[in-house]
């Protein structure tokens, strides 16, 4: 059995999320999903121009999990722009530092592990959790719920 993913530290989330080729309708066509840690793996490495070790310490995962993630990451965007597929961005096993939850139930307080964190409460599993910040980057990752 495989152990667990572990939640890699994205600081990076995308105002777009969706990419179509021009001229194909949304519902007509296939999408490839990129997940946010795989989008923060490129931009750190292809747009802040930091080494390998650089990004993995950024993202707190060895420099073979940072490679493995990129190396997805750039054959999806290749497979989207080759073969004419749409992109979507969502999902994946990531944590921020902008954002808190906090379960109104068992009080709980917590970082976003993942993407069913900003729904229930991973401590005791109720859905009564909001966030604790409501504010600037925070207010629109809390509104992705």
């Amino acid at each position: 059995m495989a152990r667990p993913t572990k939640a890699r530290t994205v600081e990076f989330f995308p105002e777009n999320n969706y990419f179509v080729p021009v001229g194909k309708q949304k519902y007509d066509i296939e999408e490839v999903e990129i997940k946010i840690e795989e989008l923060e793996a490129m931009r750190l490495k292809d747009i802040e121009n930091l080494n390998q070790e650089e990004c993995a310490k950024k993202m707190q995962v060895s420099r073979q999990t940072f490679q493995n993630i990129i190396d997805s990451a750039r054959k999806k965007v290749a497979v989207s722009l080759t073969e004419g597929k749409a992109i979507r961005i969502s999902g994946g096993h990531y944590t921020t530092k902008h954002c808190k939850f906090k379960c109104m139930d068992c009080g709980n307080e917590y970082n976003i592990q993942y993407s069913q964190d900003k729904v229930s409460c991973p401590s005791c599993g109720l859905n009564k959790v909001t966030c604790t910040k409501k504010a600037g980057l925070c207010k629109k990752l809390c509104r992705d719920k």
